[in-house]
C-alpha cells in the first residue's frame, strides 16, 4: 500500500552560526548539513578553496581552522563556530601582495593550473608554523593529503623549502638584496 504525499512543502530546517574568516565576523542562517567549503563558497563568496572529490581525498578543498589544515568538503559549518578559518585569499599581508610562501611558489614554478595551489600554500603555512625548519621528507609528508596532477611535486617541495628559508631571514629574493 502506498502512503499518499503530503502537498504541504516542508520547511527547510536552517540554523544560525556565528563565523570568523579571514579575521572578519560572518553571521549566516544556513542549513546544519552545509559542508564548511559550501558555506565559504556559496554564502561568503570565497572560492580559492575548490570542490574536487568531495570525499576528503584530492585535499583541494583545504583550508585553515586554528591553523590546522583541515579539509572544509568533511567539516559542516557549524563545527566551523568559534573557530578562526582562514582561506587562501586570507594569507595575504595586503591587497596586491603575496606571502613569502605565495612568492615563493610563483618563483619556482611551484603550480601549474593552480586548483590545487591554494591548497598547497595553506597546508605549507600550517607547516612552517609548526616547523619553521622542516627537511625534504616533512615537507612530502605534510602535502603527502594533497594531489597535484600537473607539476609533479618536485617545485611545490621546492617552494616549501624557499619560503622556509625565507622565513627564517634567508635566501631573500633578489629584489631585497639590495
Amino acid at each position: 500500500m502506498r502512503v499518499p504525499m503530503r502537498k504541504e512543502k516542508f520547511k527547510r530546517m536552517r540554523m544560525h552560526i556565528k563565523l570568523t574568516v579571514n579575521g572578519a565576523g560572518h553571521e549566516l542562517d544556513i542549513e546544519p548539513r552545509t559542508t564548511l567549503l559550501d558555506c565559504l563558497r556559496d554564502h561568503l563568496r570565497l572560492t580559492g578553496a575548490h570542490a574536487g572529490c568531495e570525499h576528503g581525498v584530492c585535499g583541494a578543498c583545504t583550508v585553515l581552522v586554528d591553523g590546522t589544515a583541515v579539509r572544509s568538503c568533511l567539516m559542516f559549518a557549524p563545527q566551523a563556530e568559534g573557530t578562526a578559518v582562514t582561506t587562501i585569499e586570507g594569507v595575504t599581508p595586503g591587497p596586491g601582495e603575496l606571502s613569502p610562501i605565495q612568492d615563493a611558489f610563483c618563483e619556482t614554478h611551484g603550480m601549474q593550473c593552480g586548483y590545487c595551489t591554494p591548497a598547497m600554500i595553506l597546508v605549507a603555512h600550517a607547516l612552517l608554523a609548526e616547523n619553521p625548519a622542516p627537511t625534504r621528507e616533512q615537507i612530502v609528508e605534510a602535502i603527502s593529503g594533497n594531489i597535484c596532477r600537473c607539476t609533479g611535486y618536485a617545485q611545490i617541495v621546492e617552494a616549501i623549502a624557499l619560503a622556509a628559508e625565507r622565513m627564517r631571514g634567508a635566501n631573500r629574493p633578489s629584489e631585497l638584496r639590495k
